[in-house]
């Protein structure tokens, strides 16, 4: 069992963002965002499936090409190979990311 706040600690970073794991299960990893309104956008292409919610602040993102406006409260599926860069953030926006990694080959 593990327990936490995901408010605790959350100050944004001077510049960029921070990246916390708050959990790894499995294929199944789980992590805080905390972002600085002083970032440097930058285009991700994963090889995971990713759900991310924004629980504080704002943010524009960029999602295979389409504009996208993120406000608390908001979330977005991004399926793996889906190109997605943040454009935009506030100040302190606290996001919550739920990574899906593909599962792992059987072994034959």
């Amino acid at each position: 069992m593990s327990t936490g706040n995901l408010f605790v600690d959350a100050d944004a970073p001077a510049q960029g963002e921070r990246f916390e794991t708050l959990l790894t299960h499995n294929n199944l990893v789980v992590e805080r965002i905390v972002s600085s309104a002083a970032t440097i956008p930058v285009e991700y292409v994963q090889t995971q499936d990713e759900w991310v919610a924004l629980l504080q602040g704002e943010a524009t993102l960029e999602v295979a090409g389409e504009s996208m406006e993120l406000v608390c409260g908001g979330y977005v599926f991004l399926p793996a190979g889906t190109p997605h860069t943040v454009r935009r953030v506030s100040q302190g926006a606290v996001w919550l990311a739920i990574h899906l990694h593909p599962a792992a080959a059987p072994n034959d």
